[in-house]
């Protein structure tokens, strides 16, 4: 049995790049990027008018002069006119800076008439005033956005900035979801006593898409080895990665390694020494499908999904690793035995800005219920089975 640090490192070895694909700048929202987002030209690209008023040269100001001629008006997205001597362009916000004007008063300070502009008494101004300069946010070329990226709304306005309408992304994965058992029944069928609701499935589909990856399809098999062959042979043949939950533990009727196994895929790991998800199984098939079996408890599910899956579909992708996170324990917690414990909690902060995490103890690892509300887990190391209430521990939200 393996640690979880030795089990995410075997996966990301293990999992290959997925390559790339080039799409449309808005079908771009929510992808990886796989190339620089570079400035087209300096931003802003003129010395743009950060307010509306008028445009005046701030020498003449400073000589005393406080009424100025109107010469022109001047809109965002005119051609810079040039300032005579003495007068004024009434300008409007975002347009280009007139030639020889260097100071910008808002209209709140100047009432205009037919003899012009006069600026209010005792309105003190100065050289370059609401003048955003021509490329004091970044020069022409300036890497803006870099590869690894998830790309957001805020970057899609980049990249259009740049003039790009198509970027280079990787590619999504093709995902295959697979839940096992004959005891499941899905929403709005029928079910006997004996018999439970299939959950997990729906479950990981939805993370996966909260994480980016919408290319999956979910499939319920019963725990018969032939049919699982069968089945398993055509997800194997049109996917990058296949998750599986359920039928990995050493029950008579767990036949997923076995198949898995007659099927070429090679065995990386199976079990991990971790509360919950202990039983989890990782493989490659034989044309490098990353294949997770995780085990069929819906915690467990959940939280080797989160832990396993989702940082090895982001390595696949070339996305950037992110930032560790900690939160302190609102309580002391103890358990046993030493494995290491994925504990769900709920976040709160107080007035220091620390971040908190409140521990949700689940009855067991079927207790899905309780993850409602919660915001993640935390990891309590193998190596200390008591943690008083202050401690500082790594932070696994379930969103990032």
């Amino acid at each position: 049995m393996i640690t979880t640090a030795e089990a995410t490192q075997r996966i990301l070895a293990a999992v290959q790049p997925l390559g790339s694909e080039t799409v449309s700048m808005e079908n771009g929202i929510g992808r990886i990027l796989q190339e620089s987002v570079n400035a087209e030209r300096d931003q802003p690209p003129f010395d743009r008018v950060m307010m509306d008023g008028i445009a005046i040269a701030h020498a003449e100001f400073a000589t005393g002069q406080r009424t100025f001629e109107i010469q022109a008006m001047q809109a965002a997205g005119d051609e810079a006119l040039q300032l005579d001597a003495g007068k004024a362009i009434e300008i409007m916000t975002g347009a280009s800076l007139p030639i020889g004007a260097d100071c910008i008063i808002p209209i709140e300070r100047v009432t205009i008439n037919e003899a012009g502009a006069h600026v209010e008494a005792n309105y003190a101004t100065e050289v370059n005033q609401f003048i955003h300069p021509r490329g004091s946010d970044h020069k022409k070329d300036t890497e803006l956005l870099k590869p690894g990226t998830r790309v957001t709304p805020m970057d899609i306005a980049i990249i259009a900035s740049c003039g790009l309408p198509e970027v280079t992304v990787a590619k999504q994965p093709a995902i295959s979801v697979i839940s096992t058992g004959n005891e499941l029944v899905a929403a709005g069928e029928p079910i006997e006593a004996h018999q439970v609701r299939l959950s997990n499935g729906p479950a990981v589909i939805a993370m996966l898409e909260s994480h980016g990856y919408t290319d999956s399809a979910h499939e319920h098999i019963i725990d018969e080895p032939a049919l699982l062959r069968d089945k398993l042979t055509a997800h194997l043949s049109k996917s990058d990665v296949l998750i599986l939950s359920g039928g990995v533990s050493m029950g008579k009727a767990d036949y997923v390694p076995e198949v898995l196994s007659d099927l070429g895929v090679t065995v990386n790991f199976h079990k991990i020494s971790q509360r919950p998800g202990k039983p989890m199984w990782f493989g490659m098939g034989p044309d490098a499908q990353a294949v997770f079996a995780l085990p069929g408890n819906p915690v467990s599910t959940l939280v080797c999904c989160r832990q396993y899956v989702i940082p090895a579909l982001h390595h696949m992708s070339g996305m950037n690793a992110a930032a560790p996170q900690f939160a302190s324990l609102t309580q002391d917690i103890s358990f046993n035995p030493p494995l290491t414990n994925f504990l769900p909690v709920r976040l709160l902060s107080n007035a220091a800005g620390q971040v908190l995490a409140m521990p949700v103890h689940t009855n067991t690892s079927g207790d899905f219920a309780s993850l409602s509300g919660t915001d993640g887990y935390v990891e309590l190391a193998h190596e200390q089975t008591e943690f008083t209430s202050g401690t500082t521990v790594p932070l696994h939200r379930w969103r990032q």
